[in-house]
């Protein structure tokens, strides 16, 4: 297995963590916070209204509860459910040419909510979505693709969140055996 990214992914892992986070602040509350990932959404900002952005924010949300449902081992049909419901003004239509080349254009809906529906589609076609994971650090919360072989990666960074975790459990053990002896 490659350790490579789908582009689809990252376009999603930017906008997912847009929200406020951990040390991160919200990226999507004015044009200005919203230029890069609104650049990876392939649209330059220019123009983008307060609606727009909080239509972005309202789908952000759809799927962070549909990653946390799948984190904490629950139904993440009804967050599917509300995805859908609010992806569902856009509607794409089959562009054939020669030679044997087909494209989606996207004909009705907001372009920013169809790129959205569109990354994600595409993703879940893929086999890829399994692969969106949230750091088990509950403090980080970070979105990211699992890269490893085995799609066991726990910690958007080993670095950052696994070490962490882990010299706090090896504290509090210490801890706990030189309470006990």
């Amino acid at each position: 297995m490659s350790s490579t990214v789908p582009p689809e992914a990252t376009t999603l892992i930017a906008l997912l963590n847009s929200r406020a986070h951990a040390i991160h602040a919200e990226k999507l509350d004015s044009p200005e916070h919203a230029t890069e990932v609104l650049r990876r959404l392939g649209h330059a900002g220019i123009g983008v209204s307060a609606a727009q952005l909080a239509e972005l924010r309202a789908l952000r949300a759809d799927l962070m509860a549909v990653l946390t449902a799948e984190h904490d081992g629950e139904d993440p049909a009804p967050f599917w459910a509300a995805f859908t419901a609010r992806t569902s003004g856009v509607t794409y239509q089959q562009q054939y040419a020669a030679p044997a080349r087909v494209s989606l254009e996207q004909v009705t809906g907001d372009p920013l909510v169809g790129r959205v529906a569109r990354l994600t589609a595409e993703l879940i076609a893929s086999g890829q979505w399994t692969r969106m994971r949230l750091c088990a650090n509950d403090v980080c919360s970070s979105v990211f693709y699992d890269t490893s072989r085995s799609r066991t990666q726990r910690w958007h960074s080993y670095e950052i969140c696994g070490n962490k975790h882990n010299v706090a459990r090896y504290r509090s053990r210490a801890r706990l055996r030189a309470e006990t002896d």
